[in-house]
């Protein structure tokens, strides 16, 4: 190992996801040499990017909902972050499609949003500003206070405790909802929220209603050129700092000795030592997989096992050779069933006949990521992992994206499979295999209060002292607000365990 008394302090991170490269650009911007290792061929993680016959699919993750935290990133470098990247307003944030013909346009216009809530249920107009007013208490304790800060040991915790019993978090989402507002869709309209991070609105801790008051704070937003420009501003931005990404760098082993990581080596035969190391990848994997030659790998991957998981996607990228005008750029299509269907997806055993979508239109607001006159989709429908439902979805796969586009040409988009110019999907063994996920999970370990916090993986081994975390399945969890947050809370810790000074944000 590099003797950080005579020699520059170095740090690897695995896996080039927003979290990752998030902490990489924190670190290299403190002066630690950091280096950034990706097992395919583009960075990205779950944020990679397709191309096909001109169309540019975003493969994951497409909502950005804090940009202030990716500006800080810029600005803790000494750079600008409108010279490496533009984000474009999204309004509607959302549309919301339900079976019966009702729409809700979700905007951050405080008039519109009640106009549309009063043509459901004028009374909870007032339920929804109480809801707003709750909401914000949430925010600003669980994101503001909290969202930055690792929770290392039980003391952390007990610490919080009083101020989420007063916030009610041991509450769902769903039911904290409800004590507000009495109407069915609307109930849905500001619950759904949660499985955009992985978690199921009857189960999640009420904390998490924090993202309706983060979304009104500052509103939603797009990059021109899609998520992966982004990516490449994030990526440009490490690089100018000195940074080294290195692709096709699949990580086999982290290395050991003393009871502290060395460095790292690769599949094919790389070699690098660091200072410490940082793991962007699935928790599981990096403890059974990277670290499973260390008695803590060994020991920190049967807990995981045990752990509750979020569930999987099924995501189908396709283009058009025409455009639908009447779409917006997010929307969430609800099926005839909500928490049943949601339960089905939790909890298995079977893949369930119906489903609840996420349709993407994001060349609706940037033309450039589609031919001219087409359109580029993407719809996503939350499924139950691997362990929850041992489906062949290489057999299942196929049916289920004749479904699926069969449903959206019936309700959405007419002429679907006759405008159809590319097409292709990631399934749950995608997850798994390509990202590396326990269970083809797509957000990692369940955002439940008794896996949050505390009870998460924790930001910094607590046995190998220079092994790091940082993503979704380290606090505070999924989503890109998460992982940017996660980044910023293992920075801390590194930084203090290198004596350097913590960043101001």
């Amino acid at each position: 190992m590099t003797d950080t008394r005579t020699a520059p302090r170095t740090a690897a991170v695995i896996g080039s996801g927003f979290g990752g490269l998030a902490l990489a650009i924190r670190l290299q911007a403190a002066g630690i040499q950091t280096t950034v290792l990706e097992k395919r061929d583009k960075p990205g993680g779950r944020a990679y990017v397709y191309e096909d016959q001109g169309f540019t699919f975003d493969g994951g993750p497409t909502v950005i909902t804090d940009p202030s935290a990716l500006r800080a990133l810029w600005e803790n470098a000494g750079k600008d972050m409108d010279d490496y990247v533009e984000l474009l307003p999204v309004d509607p944030m959302y549309r919301l499609c339900w079976q019966d013909g009702k729409v809700f346009d979700y905007t951050n216009d405080p008039d519109r949003l009640e106009e549309q809530i009063r043509r459901f249920d004028p009374a909870d107009v007032d339920g929804y500003k109480r809801f707003l007013e709750y909401s914000y208490k949430v925010f600003e304790k669980g994101y503001l206070d909290l969202g930055h800060k690792p929770f290392l040991n039980f003391g952390s915790m007990v610490k919080v405790a009083p101020d989420l019993m007063k916030l009610q978090a041991q509450n769902s989402v769903y039911k904290q909802v409800s004590k507000f507002i009495r109407n069915e869709h609307l109930r849905q309209a500001f619950s759904f929220h949660p499985l955009l991070v992985g978690g199921n609105p009857f189960q999640t801790s009420s904390v998490y209603t924090l993202i309706h008051a983060l979304e009104r704070e500052w509103g939603v937003w797009f990059a021109r050129g899609g998520t992966g420009a982004l990516i490449r501003g994030m990526v440009k931005l490490f690089e100018d700092l000195g940074g080294r990404l290195r692709l096709n760098a699949e990580v086999a082993k982290i290395e050991t000795a003393n009871g502290r990581a060395t460095g790292v080596r690769t599949h094919d035969g790389w070699h690098g030592e660091f200072d410490a190391v940082a793991s962007n990848g699935d928790v599981l994997h990096t403890y059974r997989d990277l670290l499973g030659h260390t008695d803590q790998g060994q020991k920190k991957a049967r807990s995981l096992t045990n752990k509750r998981w979020s569930m999987s996607l099924f995501v189908i990228y396709f283009g058009l050779n025409r455009v639908h005008e009447n779409l917006e750029h997010h929307m969430i299509l609800f099926g005839p069933r909500y928490k049943e269907l949601i339960q089905d997806i939790f909890k298995g055993p079977d893949l369930p006949d119906d489903f609840s979508l996420y349709l993407h239109n994001p060349s609706l607001t940037d033309p450039s990521l589609a031919p001219e006159g087409c359109s580029t989709y993407y719809v996503l429908s939350p499924v139950p992992h691997l362990g929850k439902a041992d489906l062949d979805w290489d057999t299942v796969g196929p049916k289920y994206t004749d479904r699926i586009l069969d449903y959206l040409e019936e309700h959405y988009l007419p002429g679907l499979k006759n405008d159809l110019v590319t097409c292709r999907t990631l399934t749950p063994f995608g997850f798994r295999d390509e990202l590396n996920s326990h269970l083809g999970s797509a957000f990692s370990v369940e955002p439940v209060l008794w896996q949050s916090a505390f009870f998460r993986p924790h930001n910094r081994d607590g046995k190998i002292p220079n092994i790091y975390l940082v993503g979704a399945g380290t606090h505070p969890g999924a989503g890109i607000p998460g992982v940017v947050g996660s980044a910023r809370a293992t920075a801390g810790l590194m930084l203090e365990d290198f004596g350097l000074q913590p960043q101001a944000h």
